[in-house]
Parts: structure tokens; sequence; C-alpha cells
């Protein structure tokens, strides 16, 4: 904003009188770099569809905003991992960036690397955070500071092959428990198909299977205790049970050829080139195989068919409990102020309720629920809505340290590279170390 009475005193002055045209020049510029702000957004999306969405809201924004520009980055997944840490010590950090929320978000938010929320979030009576589910801001909440805006909610469940199932004889109805998973996957194999798309390569796709075999067989008590230092830990016996279930379906060679070597977009493909019959994945996996098929195109939507991760016999979890992301987007310390006006914008009812209707998300901004009209998504949020249990990955609510190892664990105990009772041991040396 100009100010009058600088410029008055300034052209008071003798050293004004005499480069009047200069100092002119200068505050125009001045005022000019002032109006101009650059929101630099960090983001991990490919998919062409949904990066369409975001761009025709940033160019929304851009025309309500004069003066103010979205800068849209994108990172890879992983290198956005191994990068972050170093980009938010230095002046290349993002202004906003992709967070799946956790113990990693928890670390980042206790470094000081990033905007503490809960006061922005919560002036003018709470105007902001009422917009959003409750139970999305308390997932991303630590110590009584927000560390993220929420964005969107997911689950993991398996996504299938109709026509590779109906090949194999195998009905998907039938799957209930983890031995009705184990002879599907034996039948399938029978047949001639390989079972199971596996993204070993990238380590996390397999840490699904032994979380959710650990939810199913020891239920929230016992993870919760893990984490939190009590009773047997990782050591709990539901935890080595969960990790002989695991190496069981590592025997059955499941997974593609070289699928320890695969990374998430190229298991993806494998699913979405029909070359295996179901896949282990996030909500918008229908999206995503799609992107990643070598035609681009993928299985026809009405090829695809999902269901829940299967119940263990006698196991203390639920078939209702989810395994899945509470997404958000965290904001640096250094971030323009506009930064915030744009994310309050960006997550807003109606462009969540856009973005649930191309497909991308299961929104968390309260009334844009109705937006959710993607079949398999619309499942997802179903099966949501009746959630007794949302546990976030356990990778990121354990942290960076801890995390790495349960991934590590998780391929080496499907491929028969280590005993489940020593898996269980080094993620509970893991979580001792970490606590010093």
């Amino acid at each position: 904003m100009f100010n009058h009475q600088r410029a008055k005193a300034l052209f008071n002055s003798r050293a004004f009188v005499r480069s009047t045209a200069t100092a002119l020049a200068l505050l125009i510029a001045a005022g000019t770099a002032a109006a101009d702000t650059t929101i630099k957004w960090m983001h991990l999306e490919i998919d062409p569809t949904y990066l369409g969405v975001w761009q025709q809201i940033v160019k929304n924004y851009e025309a309500e905003h004069p003066g103010t520009k979205v800068e849209m980055q994108f990172l890879e997944n992983e290198a956005f991992k191994a990068k972050l840490p170093t980009l938010l010590q230095s002046s290349d950090a993002p202004d906003l960036f992709y967070s799946w929320g956790g113990g990693v978000l928890k670390q980042q938010l206790a470094t000081g690397a990033l905007l503490d929320l809960s006061e922005a979030m919560n002036a003018k009576d709470g105007a902001w955070v009422k917009t959003y589910n409750p139970a999305s801001v308390k997932g991303l909440s630590y110590d009584g500071k927000i560390g993220a805006v929420p964005y969107a909610v997911g689950t993991v469940s398996f996504f299938y092959n109709k026509e590779l199932f109906a090949k194999a004889g195998v009905d998907a109805t039938t799957i209930k428990t983890w031995d009705d998973y184990l002879a599907a996957v034996k039948k399938i194999k029978d047949a001639g198909i390989v079972p199971i798309a596996g993204g070993g390569g990238e380590k996390w796709p397999i840490h699904f299977y032994w979380s959710y075999l650990v939810m199913r067989n020891g239920g929230q008590t016992v993870f919760d205790a893990a984490k939190n230092g009590q009773g047997e830990g990782f050591n709990d016996p539901a935890m080595i049970k969960a990790g002989e279930q695991l190496a069981e379906l590592g025997k059955l060679e499941p997974f593609q050829p070289g699928y320890l070597g695969a990374t998430w977009p190229q298991t993806l493909g494998v699913f979405g080139d029909g070359k295996a019959a179901m896949i282990l994945g996030f909500q918008n996996t229908e999206a995503n195989q799609r992107t990643n098929a070598g035609d681009k195109k993928g299985l026809n939507p009405d090829n695809i068919g999902r269901f829940a991760f299967p119940a263990v016999t006698g196991g203390a979890g639920a078939v209702t409990d989810t395994l899945g992301g509470l997404n958000g987007w965290a904001v640096t310390k250094k971030a323009p102020p506009e930064t915030l006006d744009f994310l309050a914008y960006l997550t807003n009812a109606e462009n969540e309720r856009t973005m649930a209707k191309a497909g991308m998300i299961i929104p968390v901004a309260v009334g844009a629920e109705d937006g959710v009209t993607d079949p398999l998504l619309h499942e997802s949020a179903e099966q949501l809505a009746h959630s007794t249990w949302h546990q976030n990955f356990f990778d990121q609510d354990l942290g960076p340290s801890i995390g790495r190892v349960v991934n590590d664990v998780s391929v080496a105990i499907v491929s028969g590279q280590m005993t489940p009772a020593d898996g269980a041991q080094q993620i509970q040396d893991a979580f001792e170390q970490d606590q010093f």
C-alpha cells in the first residue's frame, strides 16, 4: 500500500528533490512487487484429469485475486519423501505441500518448519475449522496444534478384475476371511493367472498387508499399546501371527514376476494391463490404473470390483476397521499470508464437491459428500462411513524411522527373507531406539 506520509517526507528531503524521477520509479516498482505474490504448491498428482480440475480451481482463484499467482510444483512420490526434509530447511521450501499426516507431520510440526494453523483456523469463532469434518481436524492435530488443512480421507481395499476372477471361477463375494482369501489366490494361480499385482520396489505397498493383518488379529487395543510402549509392544502374539499369515501368502508366490523391484506406478500398470487379477490399493485405484496402463485406458470401470480386507477368524479386530490416509496440506513457516486464503478456497465445500465428482477424493469438507458419484469411490466412502476404527497408514503413524522398518520387514517377511518373530523384534527395536 502507498504510504502518503512517507511519500511527503521523501518529497521534502533534498535527496528526493535531486532524484525525483528515480525515487518515483522505485516506489512504483516496490508497489508492484508488493502486490504480486506467488504461492508455491507442491503436490504428487500425475493424473491429467485431476490436474485439470486443480488447474481450473487455480485459474478461478487467480481471477478473483489479482496479483496472486499459484505455482504448482510436482515431485514423484519417493523423490518427495527423500527431498522434502532438505527442502523444508532451504530457501526453496514450498509454501504448501501434501501430507499423509501421522508421525511424519507431527515431527515436521515439532521442528518448527511448519506453521501452526490453530490460530488461523479457529479465528472468528472457528469459522474456517468448522467447515471440515471434526474427525479430520483432530486426526491432523498434535499436542494441541493443527498441523495441516484437511483435504481428503481414504481407505485401502482390494480391487479385482471381474473377467479374470470369472475365468478362474472365483466369486469375490465369498471372500470373507483370510483363509477364504488364500483359497482364492490358490485358485486364481491354478488357472494360470497372476493373482496379485505387488509393489515391492517401494516397499510401502506391501506394508498394507501386514498392517491390515495386525489390525484384524489384534484390534486397536494391541496396536495402540504397541505404539505407546505398553504391554509386549510389537512382539505381541497378534503382531507375530500377522507376520506368519503374511509369510503364508508369500509362500504361494502370488505376485507378478519381478514384483520386488516394481514401483507403485508399475504395479498399477500391471493391474491396469490385465496382467494380475487384483491389487490392494487406495480408493482412487480405478483412476490410477488407467493412468499407468500401457494404453492409458486400462480396465473398463465396469470390469473392476472391490472388496474389503477380509476378517481373521478368531481375531480381535473387526472387518469394519479400516486402514487408510487422512490427507492434508501443510503450510511452511515462511509462506505468504495468501497461502492460507488459497487453502481455505481450495478445500471449501464447492471445490471439494467438484473434486469428489471427478473421482479424486472422498471429501472432508462439510456438505461436499454428495459429490461422490463414482461407484467404486462411493463404495469406499460407504465403508468409511461405517468404519469402527480408522487407522492411518502404519508407516506414517509411527514416524519415518519406525515406518521405514515396518516397510522393510513387511517385504522381507512376504519374500521369505525374514521370520515373522525376527520382523516383530526389529520393529520393536526401532521403536525403542526412537524413544531416545
